[in-house]
């Protein structure tokens, strides 16, 4: 396998994998909150107030959202238990395979050169394309659903910029590859020659974008820039987003050694691929662009190892192909490795990580916990794979893929060849009566195609990785308004729920297949949908029974009070912990609960209701691209930290009208206690007082938006006026 013979450097590992440190500890901490959430059922069950009394239902409500809670957290649990971290040894896989590492498929999708520009397509191109990596075992393919001669015209200056830019990468060793990314950091030049080369570089580059930039806003390509390639002959004027031919054009042939970039120096395949489309056929979204690069990469390059990037995810660590390689390529556990998943990460957060982008939990404890089962989900971007799992492969105990650096098909086609037998594979027919989109590739049907897919694999006996590096590996762009991660969060959590609800569900489905905590640790992510409903009765009734005078929880000096203050305090305190663990700020961690909260209360509460209404046949699966292009009034407001409102959708009609009915009922409750009551109920209702009160601190920038801001991000007055009706003829509504 081009490993050395002998010696004891040949016999260690390639990876490790180490337990988190505390596990103990935090085990028994879960199990006094664990009886703390038992004891709370136990009153909610025996404390039911009796049939004609006031709040009767409102108590029974309550009983139901927090028996899923519970439910949900004791899910949440099983990735906590479990929680390991790897850590690769290149320098070990530098010494057993020097120079006869495997060839390497990166697969990079587009969908839409307005929402997703072409300059920002290019970047991650390029940053890939200059890996620390033999070239020539190096082949990139960029997916382009929109069939954009736009996005072609980049690509084909991104080929020409990458002879200057590959070269300067190596010379420099600099870091990250993405021109933009890498401009826009604050450079310490030192070296007179570096400094030359870099502004010779920066004059190209900026050179590049401006003509693609020019391009895209002209909206055409003229006749000059047709005359340099011949893959713009495609596009003529009967080709569609939606409708046109295969398109595959290989732009660079990596395979001759006479391409070569300024100094000399080998360069990697570069191929464009704009599948087949026609309004008549599904396409299938991504999983059909996938499983079309596939099965066109095996006709051209097919590497062993493939990894697949969203268009606005760059390569942050030129030596992260090492890494992922430590992990395929250990004699001891290797074989057995399908896929190694790595965090999506951002370069746009802000300091407080104000939409709760980061997912910094999620990556630095939950699909670490995940890791621990063997387990862990695809993400759909940033993800190595192994290409004969991907492919259906089911894994047997005696496995072990032979490989070498010819590992390549027939190298004697031509250009031309090549691209007439690839365009054939990239056609809708090629699927019809295949295992394509079944048990071959990613499987049709759903949004969340990837996560299907990783279990589908797993299911066929394969396991999967986490590795979160020190460095980031790549760093993609998060939306920096709230609609757009609305948008966002109802595309993930629909397609995961959707995917519980059918036969992949993972409780029956991975059965005897997977261990049940992973089982459980998917389930944490496909159930987002489900746990809107609780939220939205804990933020509405609760309030309601405070302004009605209506106790739901046990009073101060009852010993039943000390079970809901203990789970309360103990799992705020675990979260405040794990955040700031994770790197985050105190701010950040509030701006985490609030996301959470209109999250739940909108976009997850909508992937509910319309998973339910698709599983009833009455609509079908849709995909959303999220807007990467912004206006500069609302970057400025993103970097200085305010939220992004400023549409008159029906999503922020529910977060204004939630907002002023905890306001309302606020207000109404204190005025009740003092006025009407007196402070002597105070015992009864402090829980509920607490709980509105916390609800309106985290909607103070709702308020804002509605009453105090004049900027464009502000909420219509509109909604303001309809949130107010809305939450009045709420705070009439009687308890029953």
């Amino acid at each position: 396998m081009g490993k050395e013979d002998g010696g004891e450097e040949a016999l260690l590992p390639l990876f490790e994998t180490k337990e988190a440190r505390f596990r103990g500890a935090y085990k028994v901490f879960a199990s006094t909150v664990f009886v703390g959430i038992c004891l709370i059922w136990v009153y909610r069950l025996t404390h039911i107030p009796r049939a004609g009394v006031q709040g009767r239902w409102a108590w029974i409500g309550m009983f139901m959202a927090e028996l899923w809670f519970g439910l949900y957290w004791i899910l949440t649990q099983s990735c906590r238990f479990k929680v390991v971290y790897n850590y690769p040894f290149k320098e070990r896989l530098s010494y057993r395979y020097k120079d006869k590492l495997p060839s390497i498929d990166i697969f990079v999708c587009t969908a839409d050169s307005k929402k997703e520009p072409p300059t920002m397509v290019i970047n991650t191109i390029l940053s890939v394309m200059s890996y620390n990596y033999p070239l020539e075992n190096l082949s990139i393919y960029l997916s382009d659903d929109g069939g954009s001669e736009l996005t072609f015209y980049a690509l084909l200056e991104a080929s020409s910029f990458s002879k200057h830019w590959i070269p300067f990468c190596k010379k420099f060793n600099i870091q990250p590859r993405s021109p933009s990314a890498y401009f826009a950091q604050q450079i310490d030049i030192q070296d007179i020659t570096y400094a030359q080369e870099l502004l010779a570089i920066k004059k190209l580059y900026k050179e590049m974008e401006n003509r693609i930039n020019s391009t895209v806003e002209m909206g055409e390509i003229t006749k000059e820039i047709r005359d340099q390639h011949k893959g713009f002959s495609e596009w003529n004027s009967k080709v569609a987003k939606q409708d046109h031919q295969s398109i595959v054009e290989i732009m660079i042939d990596g395979r001759d050694k006479n391409i070569v970039d300024i100094y000399g120096g080998r360069l990697p395949t570069l191929v464009y691929m704009a599948r087949e489309k026609r309004p008549q056929w599904p396409h299938n979204f991504k999983a059909g662009a996938m499983n079309a690069l596939i099965r066109v990469s095996s006709e051209i390059s097919n590497a062993p190892f493939i990894l697949n990037l969203d268009c606005d995810m760059y390569a942050n660590d030129a030596n992260t192909i090492q890494e992922a390689l430590c992990f395929f390529l250990d004699e001891k556990r290797g074989h057995e490795i399908s896929f190694l998943q790595f965090p999506q990460n951002y370069d746009n957060i802000t300091k407080n990580d104000l939409y709760a982008c980061t997912l910094s939990v999620i990556n630095n404890v939950e699909l670490a916990g995940i890791d621990g089962y063997g387990a862990v989900p695809y993400c759909g971007t940033a993800c190595f794979h192994r290409r004969e799992s991907l492919c259906g492969k089911v894994y047997s105990k005696d496995y072990r893929k032979e490989w070498n650096i010819e590992d390549k098909n027939d190298t004697n086609k031509t250009v031309n060849e090549l691209e007439a037998a690839s365009k054939i594979l990239a056609s809708y027919s090629f699927e019809k009566e295949t295992q394509w989109g079944g048990k071959m590739g990613l499987i049709y049907g759903c949004s969340s195609e990837d996560v299907i897919t990783g279990l589908a694999i797993q299911c066929r006996g394969w396991k999967s990785h986490y590795y979160n590096p020190n460095r980031k590996a790549f760093l993609g762009v998060a939306p920096i308004t709230l609609n757009d991660v609305l948008i966002q969060q109802k595309r993930w959590s629909e397609g995961l729920f959707q995917i519980f609800l059918s036969k992949y569900c993972p409780f029956i489905y991975g059965h005897g297949k997977i261990k049940l905590g992973a089982q459980m640790g998917y389930c944490i992510y496909l159930l987002w949908a489900t746990i809107s409903l609780p939220t939205l009765y804990y933020v509405i009734v609760p309030p309601l029974c405070l302004l009605h005078g209506i106790s739901i929880f046990p009073q101060v000096k009852s010993l039943w009070f000390v079970p809901f203050a203990y789970v309360i305090v103990a799992k705020n305190a675990c979260s405040i912990a794990e955040a700031l663990s994770c790197g985050d700020t105190l701010k950040a961690w509030w701006n985490w609960q609030r996301m959470w909260l209109i999250r739940r209360t909108t976009a997850h509460f909508f992937a509910f209701i319309n998973t339910i209404v698709r599983q009833l046949g009455l609509s079908k699966t849709t995909f959303v691209v999220t807007e990467k292009v912004v206006t500069e009034d609302v970057l400025k407001r993103y970097e200085q930290e305010i939220i992004e409102f400023g549409s008159s959708t029906i999503t922020f009609t529910i977060i204004a009208t939630l907002a002023m009915l905890n306001f309302f009922n606020l207000i109404g409750g204190i005025k009740k206690i003092v006025l009407d009551l007196g402070f002597k109920v105070l015992d009864q209702l402090i829980l509920q007082l607490s709980l509105n009160l916390l609800l309106v601190m985290l909607n103070v920038p709702v308020y804002q938006a509605l009453f105090i801001r004049n900027d464009n991000g502000r909420i219509p007055s509109s909604i303001m006026f309809k949130s107010i009706v809305l939450a009045s003829l709420a705070c009439l509504m009687p308890i029953i």
